[in-house]
């Protein structure tokens, strides 16, 4: 069973706050939940709303339908009630967001007992909001009896929480940002655990991304674990200093949250057109890793890693993400694996943006030359190696299928989702740097790529890589800011199979 919860407004009148509120409930009846946030670049006004599933299985996308429909605003039915059936539920009226969280609990049977809890845990206008929610209660009647099933344990968190957390086992020192939406989020999350002293880092925000970077790189190379945070324009910023950390060998972790570009492009919307820059930015030759997490989970594992490699091998290691995966919250019953935390192994000595001896001084004699190219060309063999020991893909869905379908990032979730309603194997790349070796997976298939942007790097990355060309008509590409719903996934491919 699958059930759509739409819950819109003008941004200020609480759709996130309502939103975590039914999914904190819904998990402690026992079901899976995922919800995405669709919001325009507005403080107040406008048209915000979240797009709420669960189910009694594992979930990880929207699929369109609306099955109860909570309007904040009049706005919200004018734009969403096409996508609602005759038995779709729809609450509107000016009411409160509390008033409608009392309702859709009496909807959907569930005890009011953890909304009283839960407001009680918000520690503000506790007594306005029970009442609200109380006469939200009473005004509707059982319409979906949802039953308490077996507690699963499940967690529940967003991609910018599940990095955030993974730094910080992984013995994080120093966080530098400088806010750019979708990559704020890890440097909310980063500077509130800091605050409330959940861990012994320092989240520092800088006037710029290129001192962002210049900063960190300062750090690193006394000793510290640091990563950075920026967008896709931000990064743009730090590529020439990008280039120090390869040249100098500093370890220095970057998390890279794509958003529509170019230019300021579409600031609170996703899309995945920064894979380009993530792999060949900076200027020379120099090794760097490059990993891409499709869900909380894997953003978690993968953090660990970027870390683990950063440190082992002293070179720059880019976790790429996207908003959809930053602020989509995600259920899940998995414990993702962490690297333990070990010290820095940077250790203090000279650092320049040259060329060096074993002085460390700056240098121009050929043969030095030649012997740091191939110790970067090593390191980066080395690399490679030792990453065929870690998971460098999932595979999933129908293994013996003749149609193969490849995707990186936040599409994870909406292609498992269509995997039962489609024959495919679904291949997802977690490392795009070094890129692994799935030829033997895709000898005699009918490949099919699909990812969020318009020109599918993917595609040409595997054509780089294992020599093998996809054909225009089976690259499956959405670039109008959304993310993939499962049905677009499985009408899409149903056309190509």
């Amino acid at each position: 069973m699958r059930y759509n919860v739409l819950i819109g407004g003008q941004a200020g009148q609480g759709p996130n706050i309502l939103s975590d509120l039914i999914a904190k409930a819904l998990i402690s009846n026992g079901y899976y939940v995922f919800y995405s946030r669709d919001y325009q670049s507005l403080i107040r006004g406008g048209h915000n709303f979240n797009f709420l599933s669960f189910s009694d299985s594992p979930i990880a996308s929207n699929s369109k339908g609306i099955d109860l429909l909570i309007a904040l605003d009049e706005n919200t039915i004018n734009l969403h009630k096409k996508n609602c059936n005759k038995k779709s539920i729809i609450l509107d009226g000016n009411h409160p967001n509390m008033y409608h969280a009392g309702a859709i609990f009496k909807i959907l049977n569930m005890d009011f007992k953890i909304l009283d809890n839960e407001l009680k845990e918000l520690k503000r206008r506790y007594n306005e909001n029970i009442k609200e929610a109380t006469e939200g209660y009473k005004s509707q009647k059982t319409k979906i009896n949802l039953k308490q099933l077996k507690n699963k344990n499940l967690s529940f968190m967003n991609g910018s929480q599940a990095i955030s957390q993974a730094a910080i086992n992984s013995g994080l020192d120093f966080y530098y940002a400088y806010p750019m939406t979708p990559a704020t989020g890890v440097l909310t999350e980063l500077a509130q655990a800091m605050k409330n002293k959940k861990s012994t880092h320092k989240t520092i925000q800088m006037e710029n991304e290129i001192a962002v970077i210049n900063t960190a790189i300062g750090s690193s190379m006394i000793g510290k674990k640091v990563m950075v945070g920026t967008s896709g324009g931000g990064f743009d910023l730090m590529t020439e200093a990008l280039s120090l950390t390869g040249v100098a060998g500093i370890p220095l972790v970057i998390y890279l949250s794509q958003r529509p570009g170019p230019g300021t492009g579409v600031p609170t919307y996703t899309a995945q057109g920064d894979m380009n820059i993530a792999l060949k930015a900076g200027h020379g030759e120099f090794p760097r890793i490059v990993l891409a997490p499709g869900d909380p989970d894997e953003a978690m594992t993968l953090t660990s890693e970027a870390f683990y490699f950063s440190q082992k091998y002293r070179i720059p290691a880019i976790i790429i993400g996207d908003k959809h995966l930053a602020e989509s919250k995600y259920s899940s019953d998995k414990s993702p694996i962490l690297i333990e935390s070990k010290n820095s192994i940077t250790k203090l000595e000279r650092f320049n943006s040259y060329e060096k001896d074993k002085e460390g001084s700056a240098t121009d004699e050929p043969e030095i030359i030649i012997q740091k190219i191939k110790e970067r060309l090593q390191k980066k063999q080395e690399l490679k190696k030792e990453t065929k020991k870690f998971e460098t893909y999932n595979i999933y869905g129908t293994k013996n299928s003749k149609n193969v379908i490849i995707a990186w990032g936040s599409t994870k979730g909406a292609i498992i989702d269509a995997l039962p309603d489609i024959d495919a194997k679904f291949i997802q790349i977690m490392y795009l740097e070094p890129f692994p070796d799935i030829s033997k997976e895709l000898k005699n298939k009918n490949i099919i790529v699909i990812e969020n942007n318009a020109t599918s790097p993917l595609s040409d990355l595997i054509s780089e890589q294992l020599q093998m060309k996809i054909d225009n008509k089976n690259k499956i590409l959405k670039y109008d800011s959304r993310e993939f719903s499962s049905d677009d996934i499985v009408n899409e491919v149903k056309k190509r199979t």
